[in-house]
């Protein structure tokens, strides 16, 4: 499959977005780790805006970042949302309200639990009535987005968004299932396009288990392998640094292998 890289955003620490990270993944900054900053999503109305927790946030802002950059109106983007596990704060919340006598659940927890949540608060907040997908697939979230997104390009002519977006979880959850960082990624692709091209990529599925591209720098590749949108960081280095690179990404375990031209 082949799509073309329209824009990009990013979102992750001391990688505040794509124009300041793009030297950091280019190796002609250095990487500088810092909190991430996640601001209250204007887009939404007040009380809508109220009701988001940080992956709304980190999913929506990241998503918006791509947009601007690409300078599209939602309503001709499709989008994909990935995420290894959605909001794991919000299903903290219910599992100690279920552990009351009362059992009571908040409903606006109960909303925001959903896998969706995040494309909901999208079409909130764009007033876009465009196709959107939500997808999960464990530590193989990012690879399993980009492979639906590339699909969706491929079969029409809108454009695609792909969001994906991970977020650590609160103990004791986060004993069982340690995801590190917090880091969100977004790709706007097409088929086609007349300007604004930064990249051509060619995906090929193989039944082959390789070695993923890893990262130079080593804070980098902590970041890579410890939380599963980090996936797309060999990408997002490649693009950074132009050219023609080819970027090997793990899928599903030792079942397969994502193959990624660019250029």
């Amino acid at each position: 499959m082949r799509a073309l890289i329209r824009a990009i955003g990013l979102l992750g620490p001391g990688l505040p977005d794509w124009e300041s990270g793009k030297p950091v993944l280019s190796g002609s900054a250095p990487y500088v780790p810092a909190p991430v900053q996640l601001a209250a999503v204007e887009a939404l109305p007040p009380a809508e805006r109220r009701r988001t927790g940080a992956p709304i946030r980190l999913a929506l802002s990241t998503g918006f970042q791509a947009l601007a950059n690409a300078g599209l109106p939602a309503e001709e983007v499709s989008t994909v949302f990935t995420s290894s596990g959605g909001d794991g704060q919000v299903i903290h919340e219910i599992c100690q309200a279920l552990a009351t006598p009362q059992r009571e659940v908040s409903p606006t927890r109960f909303h925001n639990s959903v896998h969706n949540a995040p494309a909901g608060y999208w079409g909130i907040a764009t007033r876009s009535h465009a196709a959107s997908a939500s997808l999960c697939a464990f530590d193989w979230s990012f690879p399993a987005g980009l492979l639906e997104a590339c699909a969706q390009v491929a079969s029409g002519p809108q454009p695609v968004l792909l969001i994906s977006y991970d977020l650590p979880y609160p103990e004791p959850l986060h004993h069982l299932r340690p995801v590190y960082g917090t880091l969100g990624a977004a790709l706007l692709m097409s088929a086609s396009a007349e300007s604004g091209v930064l990249a051509t990529l060619d995906l090929e599925l193989r039944h082959q288990a390789m070695d993923a591209t890893r990262m130079r720098d080593l804070e980098l590749e902590k970041l890579r392998t410890g939380n599963p949108t980090g996936a797309a960081l060999p990408l997002l280095e490649a693009l950074a640094g132009g050219g023609s690179r080819e970027v090997i990404l793990e899928y599903l375990g030792a079942a397969l292998s994502l193959h990624i031209s660019v250029a």
